[in-house]
């Protein structure tokens, strides 16, 4: 399945209605790798392990800068970011799976040289684990 089609969509906790972040040019892989646990006692042979708590790794979603307009997704969430609020996430792929999460965002504009398109990476600091739900089955 292609990426085309995605979109990214935010709420403060003031907010009950999701907004769309226009402009989304890539998504994060999404998931969690555990961390391997060496647990062997005395009577075992060899070593035994258990899979302890994972880490989700970088959360960022890449975006065409735009800035000119109040409702501009680089200013809004530089907004957020300044204000140290967490906000919910809600990524749905065109199939329909969505994944839901929480966390507080960082922004950073990238460079850029002849023909070289300016974006944005909106960098999330995971403060909830993911929801994700399936699409309904026809």
């Amino acid at each position: 399945m292609l990426a085309n089609g995605a979109k990214l969509e935010f709420k403060s906790k003031t907010v009950t209605t999701y907004t769309k972040l226009k402009g989304l040019k890539e998504i994060p892989e999404i998931g969690v790798d555990p961390e391997k646990v060496e647990n062997t006692d005395l009577d075992d042979t060899q070593k035994m392990y258990e899979m302890g708590i994972g880490d989700p790794g970088d959360i960022t979603y890449k975006f065409k800068y735009d800035n000119t307009a109040k409702d501009s997704p680089y200013r809004v969430v530089r907004a957020y970011e300044a204000s140290g609020e967490n906000l919910s996430f809600k990524e749905t792929l065109k199939d329909g799976t969505t994944t839901e999460f929480t966390g507080q965002v960082s922004v950073k504009r990238t460079g850029g040289g002849v023909n070289g398109v300016i974006e944005f990476d909106l960098n999330i600091a995971l403060s909830s684990a993911f929801e994700i739900t399936d699409p309904e089955i026809a």
